[in-house]
């Protein structure tokens, strides 16, 4: 019944696939504001599809420049924020090359970054600040890896250069680093225990079959979304970037 069950999940979400991918290869190719929307709305049917709840705390970003800066804990982190507002990524290089989750990632307009290239940062630091200045809202996974969800890595400071940029070659009065905190709080409908975290959890050198297995068996899976208060940035990236840690830091506690 399992496996049914999954199946059809999985061709509904192909049905789904088939009418949105197109279209945003057409908001792509003409402009057309809802290329900012499609990819929220194939986010909330994958979720609603595969039992995945999200709850939202906080304030989302407004109108001012801001770059987004959260905790990585899964692949399913992209569809869970994606799920909420109109928004891109900041993702490793390599991903673009990957079948079918390298076109979703472009169809994002995802920002891609090959950290082996020391000019690397520096271009997608200028690419960032020309898309946060037309008011586009851009996440930055600052621990740089997914970890195992029990603990919070060092945030890098590097990427946040771009609101450094924003400031110097845009002359914008005011960007923002805004906090996000994810964190999976129930699965199955009781609270998640260290045990339970390898099964959402994935990183390392972990094997994302079995993530896959059980997420297209639509076991549910609560997660707890909370934004954090804008920082205004300062010009020290170092300060503000601990400063935005701090805030997931203590979301996390709270979730």
């Amino acid at each position: 019944m399992i496996r049914i069950a999954s199946y059809a999940r999985l061709l509904l979400l192909g049905l789904c696939c088939l009418v949105l991918i197109p279209l945003q290869m057409l908001a792509l190719r003409f402009g057309w504001s809802m290329l900012h929307d499609v990819p929220t709305w194939f986010h909330r049917i994958l979720l609603r599809l595969f039992n995945v709840r999200v709850i939202e705390r906080g304030k989302p970003p407004g109108r001012t420049a801001t770059l987004v800066v959260a905790n990585h804990v899964s692949w399913l982190d992209i569809p869970v924020i994606g799920s909420l507002h109109p928004l891109s990524f900041i993702a490793k290089s390599e991903i673009e090359n990957w079948p079918v989750v390298g076109l979703l990632a472009k169809l994002q307009r995802s920002v891609f970054i090959d950290r082996q290239r020391r000019k690397a940062t520096a271009e997608v630091n200028d690419a960032l600040a020309h898309r946060l200045v037309k008011g586009e809202v851009i996440v930055l996974f600052a621990e740089g890896t997914t970890g195992d969800g029990n603990r919070l890595l060092p945030f890098r400071s590097s990427l946040v250069g771009a609101a450094q940029t924003v400031l110097v070659q845009d002359s914008m009065e005011r960007v923002n680093l805004q906090p996000l905190a994810i964190a999976y709080t129930g699965r199955h409908g009781l609270p998640i225990t260290r045990r339970d975290r390898p099964f959402i959890a994935w990183y390392g050198d972990m094997d994302l079959g079995p993530h896959l297995k059980l997420f297209i068996e639509g076991h549910p899976i609560d997660v707890v979304v909370t934004w954090g208060e804008p920082i205004p940035f300062n010009g020290n990236r170092k300060q503000a970037t601990q400063a935005a840690e701090a805030e997931v830091r203590r979301a996390l506690k709270a979730a």
